[in-house]
């Protein structure tokens, strides 16, 4: 008969509580600098970097769109006295105006994002920044040749939960890491009939940035090796871009895996678990604004209870960790160099999907096409 000690039921004892350790999890925020800001594209998004703005206490200037009454929307609804426009050129030629906030589709961000630079702007750049690294290398290079800081809207990685995962991995409290997964039921039904539907790899690409933007964030000071990547149409799916989806990236000694079903109309869930030599970290929840906290280690269970959530403190922590780089005079976190590590993996991820293959991260050097006509079964 086999005793319990071979299944690992001996280990399973009361765990004691411990005090969950002090982490800084929260969005960095500017001491002093408040520089006057540019907002250049007034589209959706715009309004969560303008709300996370005012709370910073920043104050941005001017508005552009090429649409100007949806500037003068936004402009009405957060900053009733900036200066609304419909040509970036007027934003750029605005000597007091320090920072220049980009949330424009991909395509248009290089031209924008290289005017400002020349124009001696720093940069927000929503992401991605760029649709080829090689581009993107380009504009890394202009950034440094004007003395110019250029970083990219990866809010994600100031979500709360996040945030503290990240933060205890780079503070060795999971020892040598081993395991991360993510593990994402939700629904992306929403995307039928917009244009969110048009892009085939929707899961993989438009969602599941952050999460290989997060993966290089959780396994520290390692560069991945490969990733195999796959996404299927379930059955019963009406909308056209494949919704199952799956990623495996293999670092030196470490794995991250990302397992996505974005038709879960019943019982969402959204847990990433981060296991390593000393301890594991888990956080879960029905969705990316709801999330716990647990990490185990020798010592016992911890639960620290965080504030915010993935949106307030996301772009709160993008805008506010470029102004306290400029304030420093030293390189942001989320810069344009580091995203295109994360730029490298996702690309690589698509390349795997379309031809089956494990592809090693940076031989992709552009975005595989997005767009396919796809057949709807009636």
């Amino acid at each position: 008969m086999s005793s319990e000690s071979e299944y690992g039921l001996s280990t399973l004892r009361p765990e004691p509580e411990i005090p969950a350790p002090s982490l800084d999890y929260r969005p960095p925020r500017p001491h002093h600098y408040r520089p006057l800001i540019g907002l250049i594209g007034a589209g959706g998004i715009s309004e969560f970097h303008l709300k996370a703005c005012r709370a910073l206490g920043l104050e941005v200037a001017v508005i552009c769109n090429r649409t100007l009454e949806t500037a003068r929307q936004r402009r009405d609804a957060f900053y009733p006295d900036a200066e609304i426009c419909s040509d970036h050129r007027r934003v750029l030629e605005r000597s007091d105006i320090q920072v220049v906030d980009i949330t424009t589709h991909p395509e248009e961000r290089f031209d924008l994002i290289a005017d400002s630079l020349r124009a001696g702007k720093h940069v927000l750049s929503q992401k991605p920044f760029v649709t080829d690294l090689d581009r993107g290398a380009e504009l890394v290079a202009l950034a440094d040749s004007q003395k110019r800081l250029l970083a990219v809207n990866q809010n994600g990685r100031w979500a709360p939960h996040f945030a503290w995962l990240a933060a205890a991995a780079r503070a060795g409290i999971l020892g040598e890491p081993g395991t991360v997964d993510f593990v994402l039921h939700f629904d992306h039904t929403w995307t039928a009939g917009t244009p969110f539907e048009q892009l085939h790899h929707l899961v993989l690409y438009d969602f599941g940035i952050h999460w290989f933007d997060m993966a290089l964030q959780l396994v520290p000071g390692r560069e991945p090796e490969r990733v195999y990547a796959s996404a299927v149409r379930a059955p019963w799916q009406t909308t056209k871009p494949p919704f199952l989806a799956q990623a495996v990236i293999d670092f030196p000694g470490a794995q991250v895996r990302l397992l996505c079903n974005a038709h879960t109309r019943y019982g969402q869930e959204d847990c990433t678990v981060v296991a390593g030599s000393l301890g594991t970290a888990r956080a879960s929840g029905p969705g990316l604004n709801e999330q716990k906290v647990m990490l185990w280690t020798e010592a016992g269970v911890a639960r620290p209870s965080l504030e915010g959530d993935w949106f307030s403190n996301g772009f709160q922590g993008a805008m506010g960790e470029l102004i306290l780089a400029i304030e420093e005079n030293r390189q942001p976190s989320h810069s344009a160099a580091a995203n295109l590590r994360s730029l490298a993996l996702c690309f690589a991820a698509l390349q795997s999907a379309d031809a089956g293959v494990p592809v090693k991260p940076g031989s992709q050097r552009r975005l595989p096409p997005l767009r396919r006509e796809l057949k709807i079964p009636s």
